[in-house]
């Protein structure tokens, strides 16, 4: 063991003439050990809590989604449906058709948005994994139409399965010209539930899922769609897998992931992640001037131990490192007590659910937590490089007035 090192270790455990610099040191492990802590609590929250989005966005989002870049609907041809089909990666997709309308169930009114979507779009989403009652039936064995209603929508409209109301759906004739008379500007079809899903508040109250022929139907297309969502073959790499697709559709269409499909949702959290992370370190910092005024007293302290190293040979360089690793070991302390205590506080929020969430449409009912090993990296050296800035600073300043040789300073 380094000679300053075991020294310094000497300095930081041994009892101090001056009881002030004692309860200075152990502010100093308190206030690195609870900045610590809350730094890894805090991000492995923001882990569990997009695990938790990611898994609600699997749920409702496609992994890849094809749209216009201009203009609300196309024709997909023959060619391009061959092509596609024949692209790298993908596995299966289906078309889909939205539009805003307005929803009548007997004395209630709503807006929200229809989907019509291919018979086979419980392959491509997993949306009938999340059905609150009944099934992800868009059609019976009979060719009879039924619609998926979020469960939102139907709390709005005080719907639930029955078949003896019908779901009234008004959309603007596209091609009716203006006369002052609702009902001929509007195209109106009736069609009964045949489910109700329950993914996330959001998503629950934008949307009713239609048979996409009902959709076309109703909105006055034949063969548009507004946009073609795609599910990639198991093991396919989605990098890959766009790029096929890129060169299938061309430029006039998007191709988006599902990171990309919620850009602006995403990036919100990894902002709001990066705040908090500086914040928290601001306070760390804060925290480290206790190890300042610590080591600072300390060396005042040690003034007669500092003369009678230099009598023995000791340059101001081993003296200076005795004092920055005496501030280092008051971090590095503080370090592994707050990493401990942050995964001992994790581990139960994820076994025990202390920590609860408010709302009563959350999928869960406490806060979601997931430790990653690259977090307790990153706060591990971030803590212990503001622990050696703090230590740093008064050894390399104080020495100046107190590492004397022969009455003068030596720098």
């Amino acid at each position: 063991m380094k000679l300053s090192l075991y020294i310094a270790k000497r300095y930081l455990f041994a009892k101090k003439s001056r009881n002030a610099i004692n309860v200075i040191s152990a502010i100093s492990v308190a206030g690195v050990t609870v900045g610590t802590m809350a730094l890894i609590t805090i991000l492995s929250v923001f882990n569990g809590l997009e695990d938790m989005v990611r898994s609600i966005f699997s749920t409702s989002d496609p992994q890849i989604k094809i749209s216009p870049v201009k203009g609300k609907v196309f024709t997909p041809d023959s060619l391009m449906i061959r092509r596609l089909s024949s692209a790298e990666g993908v596995g299966v997709f289906a078309m889909a058709l939205e539009e805003n309308a307005l929803l009548r169930f007997e004395d209630q009114q709503y807006i929200a948005t229809v989907k019509g979507v291919s018979p086979n779009y419980a392959e491509v989403t997993d949306l009938d994994t999340a059905m609150w009652d009944g099934n992800f039936t868009l059609q019976d064995e009979n060719g009879r139409p039924y619609a998926i209603a979020g469960l939102g929508v139907a709390n709005y409209l005080g719907m639930r399965l029955n078949f003896v109301s019908p779901l009234a759906i008004y959309i603007p004739d596209r091609k009716a010209k203006i006369r002052g008379t609702p009902d001929n500007e509007f195209t109106r079809k009736y069609i009964y539930l045949s489910g109700i899903f329950a993914v996330e508040q959001e998503f629950d109250s934008k949307y009713l899922f239609l048979p996409i022929d009902f959709a076309r139907e109703l909105l006055g297309y034949t063969e548009e769609v507004s946009a073609i969502e795609v599910r990639m073959k198991p093991g396919a790499d989605e990098k890959k897998t766009q790029d096929a697709i890129r060169k299938v559709m061309g430029d006039s269409f998007l191709v988006q992931n599902r990171y990309e499909q919620q850009e602006i949702f995403y990036k919100v959290m990894k902002a709001e992640r990066l705040a908090i992370f500086v914040i928290l370190t601001f306070i760390l910092i804060i925290a480290s001037f206790n190890i300042i005024g610590s080591l600072t007293m300390l060396i005042i302290e040690k003034e007669r131990d500092i003369n009678i190293l230099r009598s023995l040979g000791a340059d101001n360089r081993l003296i200076r490192r005795i004092f920055i690793y005496e501030g280092w070991m008051i971090s590095f302390i503080g370090t592994l007590l707050g990493l401990l205590l942050g995964f001992i506080l994790c581990a139960a929020q994820q076994h025990l659910g202390i920590v609860k969430l408010a709302g009563e449409s959350l999928l869960i009912d406490a806060y979601p937590v997931r430790m990653k090993m690259a977090d307790f990296l990153i706060v591990a050296a971030t803590v212990l490089a503001i622990g050696y800035a703090a230590a740093w600073y008064p050894v390399h300043y104080l020495s100046r007035r107190h590492l004397k040789e022969t009455g003068k300073v030596k720098k």
